[in-house]
């Protein structure tokens, strides 16, 4: 068995969700090894993502463990036996792993939905935006790291599968550049808009009593909904939250967040204003 140096969050997942179905059966590694007929650390060496696990394998354990949804055996099958080998990739070794992983994520993902407080998300910002983004990073970025960052930007932005962004005003009033890249930022917003996979939402600063907007996160629909991800940005990398717990109340969240937002063609609407504006 040949270990992993560094598995993928893709490949994590699997690994996290083999370990609940085991925890939930009241079985620990040694007895979950000893039902395959294996040593103990193979169990470990997979539900650390350090292993591959082949599709038998997976459907021996989800018998082992008395799991019984047939549609979640075999999205976790489609997760131990796929080898994309993505687009992304072309970046390993040049970008933070953190990157690769938010890409493969969204590759596989069904929808997208987000919520963006300081900055129009990343998935709809112009190339003159993300520069402005990037370059105020701390510490600094090199000329190529910075046209890394923006080449991989604009490769996730090809994307066709349904996306909501729900904005807040202050990300679409704040300048990271100047008024002419904030004027374009707008009308790309805009264009965007009219695409039938991408649904565009503000959040005006006058409505009242409204908190639950606090901070930025992406909801990835993964292929059921116990295979949901909420990536929230870290200092040093993007978080990805997986636990059914944490979904149920970032789903409630974005129901609020939605729900307190404008429409979209009133979104549009305020998007031309603030054109006007700049």
């Amino acid at each position: 068995m040949v270990k992993r140096r560094k598995p993928t969050a893709r490949q994590v997942r699997l690994a996290t969700e083999l370990r609940r179905l085991r925890e939930a059966a009241g079985l620990n590694s040694g007895e979950a090894a000893a039902l395959l007929g294996v040593a103990p650390a193979q169990i470990t060496h997979i539900e650390s993502a350090l292993a591959g696990v082949s599709e038998q394998r997976v459907r021996r354990l989800a018998s082992h463990y008395a799991c019984t949804d047939e549609e979640f055996i075999d999205a976790l099958v489609a997760m131990a036996v796929e080898r994309t080998n993505g687009w992304w990739e072309e970046y390993r070794g040049s970008l933070p792993t953190s990157f690769l992983d938010l890409s493969e994520l969204e590759h596989h993902a069904r929808f997208l939905r987000h919520v963006a407080i300081l900055y129009v998300p990343g998935l709809l910002q112009t190339e003159d935006y993300s520069r402005a983004v990037f370059s105020a990073r701390l510490p600094e970025l090199t000329s190529e790291e910075l046209e890394l960052r923006i080449q991989h930007r604009k490769a996730r932005q090809r994307f066709a599968i349904p996306y909501e962004a729900v904005i807040h005003e202050a990300a679409l009033r704040i300048r990271v550049s100047d008024r002419a890249t904030s004027r374009a930022q707008l009308a790309r917003l805009l264009e965007l808009s009219e695409a039938e996979h991408i649904t565009v939402r503000v959040i005006p600063f006058d409505l009242d009593g409204f908190a639950d907007a606090s901070s930025t996160m992406t909801y990835v629909g993964g292929p059921l909904p116990k295979l949901d991800t909420v990536v929230r940005d870290a200092l040093h990398g993007s978080a990805f939250i997986d636990s059914e717990a944490q979904l149920n109340t970032y789903r409630t969240t974005l129901l609020k967040v939605e729900a307190a937002s404008l429409d979209p063609g009133q979104s549009r609407d305020f998007i031309h204003s603030l054109v006007k504006e700049f």
